[in-house]
């Protein structure tokens, strides 16, 4: 098929909804490793003593690598080829695997440092295979599908909320549950179990894309030059959508990283917040799939202002929220605004910029990664160091003292602070129980364990004061939480106001349409 042979669906190439399929696989690929990753931050942080900006700086150290490879991939997916850059893909998801899988070797020999950095390496080579994909699936889905861009890249999209709901589930249920009366603590699956569960998509990905032949590009047909996609993509509306993608990067990404962390605070069960987590997920899973006859109504710019605005709701309500019910309802309505943010934004910048070809949507999907990874993850993680430490300092300064790190760390221009050692709220969480079961089998197994002898020094004296300093701890966790959820809402409110500012611009010149390459003038 060319272009204009098309079928009812739209696609040009006898393939495109295997392909489409395909790339829906890689993406859910992404969103399982996303969400065991947001399960296990607990377990990272007991076991290797992470402050939650240390957590944030892991998990922005994968969203960094995502949006850099996204660009730098963009730049060249034609010459390379679909299929090559696949492979290399698969190859990387393979490497990250095993690098992640090492840190516990890496904490015995080197301490936390060494596995902060196996696990910030880990995390950035599995972003960067991830990048690779979605800078081959996006420009792909725009050119199998070019009359329906926006439906059909929120159908792609849908794979990342699929992913998010399978790895959720997944670590619903291997997560561990505390002793009650009457029945025994049931310990977690260990992380490194959770985590290769995402090289399950990515095996059957790898096997759909075999043999398959991929059209070529609307840019790449027209014989437009890498130079003169960025030069398309120089546009001062495009470095708009440029800036707003970053937003969108960080208020849906970088809160999902925290998400159910801080709803399972709020929730007073980590569990309900992996459950709720889940829910908003299937959510936006379903939504994706009726994009289409939305913007056929309010235009993808009307999508996008509702979008914005319903975010900065459900974050507003998420902040304040009480109770389980309030927090649903709340995650609802977040979830409502953030589903279809980052696929739509992809589909203007191709609807509007036809000549930017797959270098526009690379461009707009790196940024947004980019700003996820470098700001979103580790400044959520930032703000919940600085209001909860603050505030165990001003009520319980000796117990302040007793929690917070040696070393202070700051973020950017922002102040240095002495934040909350995730280790040691975790012992004190479950009165030093786990310290206890991992101390007896190393004892069972003759070994010793340097960064356990410290921990057990530290609890032999901290656990006289257990009583004082359990709810004051406790406390200033949940307040961190909801004070950085309710400063987030600013994001998406300025971008509500953008979006307003560009659908009036468009207004003024006629209204929003889509174009194509020799449409432009």
């Amino acid at each position: 098929m060319s272009k204009l042979d098309t079928d009812s669906s739209g696609a040009v190439a006898p393939n495109a909804h295997r392909l489409l399929w395909a790339g829906f696989m890689a993406i859910l690929a992404a969103g399982v490793g996303f969400s065991v990753r947001g399960g296990i931050l607990g377990q990272w942080s007991e076991q290797f003593g992470f402050t939650m900006t240390e957590l944030g700086t892991i998990t922005g150290g994968g969203l960094t690598g995502f949006g850099i490879i996204i660009i730098l991939t963009s730049l060249f997916t034609d010459k390379i080829g679909y299929g090559k850059l696949m492979i290399s893909a698969f190859l990387l998801h393979l490497i990250s695997a095993v690098v992640t899988l090492a840190t516990p070797a890496a904490f015995a020999a080197g301490g936390k440092e060494a596995a902060f950095q196996c696990l910030f390496w880990g995390m950035f080579i599995f972003a960067v295979g991830n990048g690779v994909c979605e800078a081959v699936v996006n420009p792909l889905t725009a050119t199998l599908f070019p009359k329906n861009k926006t439906h059909y890249l929120n159908i792609l999209h849908a794979g990342w909320p699929a992913g998010l709901v399978i790895g959720g589930l997944a670590s619903a249920f291997m997560a561990g549950t505390e002793a009650s009366e009457g029945v025994e603590a049931v310990k977690a699956v260990d992380w490194k179990i959770q985590m290769s569960l995402f090289l399950v998509p990515v095996v059957l990905y790898g096997a759909m894309l075999l043999g398959q032949r991929f059209p070529k590009s609307e840019v790449e047909a027209a014989g437009i030059s890498i130079g003169e996609m960025l030069q398309a993509c120089a546009a001062p509306l495009f470095i708009l959508l440029l800036v707003l993608h970053a937003l969108v990067g960080y208020v849906e990404l970088g809160t999902d990283s925290w998400i159910s962390k801080i709803t399972g605070s709020i929730m007073d069960s980590p569990q309900k917040g992996l459950m709720l987590f889940v829910y908003t997920s299937l959510l936006m899973f379903v939504l994706r799939f009726v994009a289409g006859p939305i913007v056929h109504r309010i235009s993808p710019l009307g999508l996008l202002a509702v979008s914005a605005i319903l975010g900065a709701v459900g974050l507003l309500l998420l902040g304040s929220a009480d109770g389980d019910v309030m927090c649903v309802v709340a995650a609802t309505v977040y979830a409502c605004g953030k589903t279809f943010l980052w696929p739509t934004m992809l589909a203007v910048g191709s609807e509007r910029f036809p000549r930017g070809g797959a270098v526009a949507i690379g461009l707009l999907g790196g940024v947004g990664m980019l700003s996820a990874g470098l700001l979103g993850g580790p400044a959520i993680g930032y703000k919940q160091d600085y209001y909860a430490s603050a505030d165990l300092k001003e009520k319980a300064a000796e117990t302040y003292e007793r929690y917070a790190v040696e070393k202070p760390a700051g973020f950017l221009f922002l102040p240095e602070i002495r934040g909350l050692d995730g280790a040691k709220v975790g012992v004190l969480s479950d009165s030093g129980k786990e310290l206890g079961n991992i101390s007896a089998a190393l004892k069972r197994d003759g070994k010793t364990d340097k960064n356990q002898d410290a921990m057990e020094q530290w609890w032999a004296n901290a656990k006289t004061f257990e009583s004082v300093d359990k709810e004051p701890v406790k406390s200033a966790g949940l307040v961190g939480g909801r004070t950085a959820l309710t400063l987030t809402a600013i994001v998406p409110a300025t971008m509500a106001v953008l979006y307003l500012l560009i659908l009036m611009y468009f207004k003024s010149i006629g209204g929003y349409k889509a174009i194509h390459v020799g449409e432009e003038h």
